[in-house]
């Protein structure tokens, strides 16, 4: 399998992204992967690196401050407009980035192409949750508005990329709101509750955002506004958390005497909560894989990321959305 990384994108790019494809072309020899960037800035970082790593030459980068549509459509030889030509083209398999998440998602419209039958493509991280099966949520930012349809084709990928990806038979699907009650919500949470009820999923109903982390669903299901607002809310708590933890902890002798014994355990429960270790998130209902690492990956993430992309190219993860949704 080929696996395309732009390897310009990302705050610590073209590091990060180096090193992380380093680390995969030495894990998983029967994968090429295919760095995507300036050729002069990547060779000298490159020498020594395995024979299923490669170059793609692309001459320009798309900045955090571009304009998406903008960007993409003059952009033509940006690396992450390169990776998605790769991937239409068939010259890569997926492609993963953690530049400009905007960007990415009009490059996986205009270049890439959506799924046929998709309206709306959504990016689906994982939560961690108490119980270690975390829950795969949808959309958290690709598309500020939704539509009840969409919420329905959000909830068929979602248990659809549960299934296939993680093993997890009849995915327990949510439908995030302000109570359990099956009219509770606006509009749109109470137009799209029956049509989560005919799908050929294993609807559980609302899910209230306190009982995520619990392990309430396997699967969530939202519009991007709220979504969005749920994972910063979460990223910044669980980043409160620990630097209020690391305050109280150096303030006696004592205290740091107790931080050196559950030094362990809180290293633990960092890990759990640090999205480092989930990799990226994959833009679902493209016709190809496109994968969203965070913009602060480091070669760990981009790493992660490429095994994310492996497991859901082995489980023929696109082929099977695209089946479910077509009926055929």
């Amino acid at each position: 399998m080929r696996i395309a990384i732009d390897a310009m994108g990302g705050d610590h790019a073209p590091q990060s992204t180096v090193e992380g494809a380093l680390a995969a072309a030495k894990e998983w020899g029967d994968t090429e992967i295919i760095l995507v960037g300036d050729e002069q800035v990547l060779a000298p970082m490159l020498q020594g690196a395995p024979a299923n790593l490669r170059i793609q030459h692309a001459s320009e980068v798309i900045d955090a401050e571009d304009e998406p549509v903008k960007a993409v459509r003059r952009k033509k030889d940006a690396s992450m407009v390169v990776a998605g030509r790769l991937v239409r083209e068939g010259e890569a398999e997926a492609m993963i980035s953690a530049g400009n998440t905007g960007a990415l998602m009009t490059t996986g419209l205009l270049v890439v192409g959506r799924m046929e039958g998709i309206e709306r493509p959504a990016l689906a991280p994982m939560i961690p949750t108490v119980d270690d099966r975390g829950v795969l949520a949808l959309d958290l930012g690709a598309n500020m508005d939704a539509k009840p349809e969409h919420l329905a084709q959000y909830a068929l990928m979602g248990s659809i990329y549960r299934e296939k990806v993680h093993g997890i038979a009849k995915p327990r699907v949510g439908l995030l709101n302000v109570g359990t009650e099956a009219m509770k919500g606006n509009e749109l949470t109470k137009a799209a509750y029956p049509l989560l009820e005919t799908l050929p999923i294993h609807f559980v109903g609302n899910v209230e955002a306190r009982d995520i982390l619990t392990g309430a669903c396997d699967v969530l299901v939202c519009d991007g506004f709220a979504g969005n607002i749920l994972l910063k809310s979460l990223e910044g708590t669980a980043g409160t958390m620990f630097s209020i933890l690391k305050k109280e902890f150096s303030k006696s002798l004592k205290n740091k005497l107790a931080a050196a014994v559950l030094m362990p355990s809180l290293r633990g429960l960092k890990k759990t909560l640090d999205y480092k270790e989930h990799g990226g998130a994959p833009l679902l209902g493209l016709s190809g894989l496109v994968v969203k690492g965070h913009g602060s990956s480091d070669g760990g993430a981009i790493k992660n990321a490429v095994r994310q992309a492996r497991t859901a190219l082995q489980s023929q993860l696109t082929e099977s959305i695209a089946r479910e949704i077509s009926g055929k």
